[in-house]
């Protein structure tokens, strides 16, 4: 296992030669290796197949030179066997054909052992770090518990989360319950991918910016955080969230012992009102990757300065790679991080 990788280091907020790198939603259709595997298969179904989606997570790590894999999954593979009727329409992402808005509803939701419903993640898990080189750590992630809930309730993706600050606020005994359900299901399935392999974990509450902090405090922090004080010690736990400028005081009370910062704050004020004791994720605007290589190395440098060469730095974007953005692109980010963090070795 890598247990002295730069990028476990800087989770850990020990020195480092340079500033590791890595991007969310790094194995996607920007990359020609993905795009040939996903004509032949659908997303459900590569997810599903452990040699493509191993496959798939090499190979991106191998392209771009990046200093951490993430396995290749969906953060609604454990919403599927929860009978709600999931499935990926083209255009329109993810669809949930039986919602799940009242008490009944959240009663009928079965209890899943992650070993049992999706033993493909984790058989994807071993295959993915018997394939890659003994230095490179693999992530594995999970949605948080309010970013799957928003997709049950809601069915699908939404901009206002109307069904679901409706369920919210309006019956707040069902919302916890369907909470605690997710919470322990999410720490169950966290747990099995670090026995499976992972050497980090990152947990997606990709839409809780949606929310304002008394209804973060209220109805999602003591979730996420019976999630994250759960997870089996010593492995770095990723908290991360976007459009979160007024609930990173609250992110950092749930824990974790990394913060991404998504692109619309500056890193180093936010690094500030979070304080020293965590390490941060971030921040590159992912739009920025569309630009000419001289304009990411502009953008990953300032990224780099608001840094300073603090320990506990992991250079990110804030959301995930766009799926026009071209892959040398991407590259060059990774290439630029490397020269100009470059320092001492520790």
């Amino acid at each position: 296992m890598p247990a002295d990788s730069v990028f476990l280091r800087a989770c850990r907020r020990l020195p480092v030669a340079y500033t590791p790198v890595w991007a969310m939603r790094q194995i996607g259709r920007y990359l020609p290796a993905y795009r040939s595997v996903r004509a032949r298969m659908s997303l459900l179904e590569l997810c599903k197949t452990p040699p493509a989606a191993a496959e798939v997570t090499v190979r991106a790590a191998e392209t771009l030179g990046v200093d951490a894999a993430i396995i290749f999954a969906d953060i609604l593979l454990v919403a599927e066997p929860l009978g709600v009727g999931l499935s990926f329409v083209r255009g329109e992402g993810p669809v949930i054909h039986r919602p799940v808005r009242t008490a009944d509803a959240v009663r009928r939701l079965p209890d899943l052992e992650p070993a049992d419903a999706v033993p493909f993640v984790f058989d994807a898990i071993r295959l993915a770090r018997a394939g890659l080189p003994d230095r490179l750590p693999l992530i594995g992630f999970a949605g948080a518990p309010f970013t799957v809930a928003s997709y049950l309730v809601e069915g699908g993706p939404s901009r206002e989360f109307l069904e679901t600050k409706r369920l919210m606020h309006s019956d707040p005994d069902t919302w916890n319950a369907l909470m605690e359900r997710l919470a322990a299901l999410t720490t169950r399935y966290l747990n099995a991918q670090i026995a499976a392999g992972a050497s980090a974990v990152q947990l997606f509450d990709s839409w809780i910016g949606c929310l304002a902090p008394d209804d973060y405090r209220r109805f999602v922090l003591p979730h996420s955080r019976r999630v994250i004080v759960a997870l089996s010690p010593g492995t770095p736990v990723i908290h991360f969230g976007t459009g979160t400028a007024g609930l990173l005081e609250l992110m950092r009370e749930a824990g974790g012992d990394v913060i991404g910062l998504d692109w619309r704050v500056g890193l180093d004020a936010a690094w500030h009102r979070l304080g020293d004791g965590v390490a941060v994720q971030g921040n590159l605007d992912p739009a920025l990757l569309l630009a000419p290589p001289a304009e990411i190395r502009r953008g990953v440098r300032a990224v780099l300065d608001a840094a300073a060469g603090r320990p506990g730095h992991i250079f990110n974007l804030g959301h995930g790679v766009l799926p026009q953005t071209p892959w040398e692109h991407v590259r060059a980010m990774v290439d630029a991080v490397h020269e100009l963090s470059a320092r001492a070795a520790p």
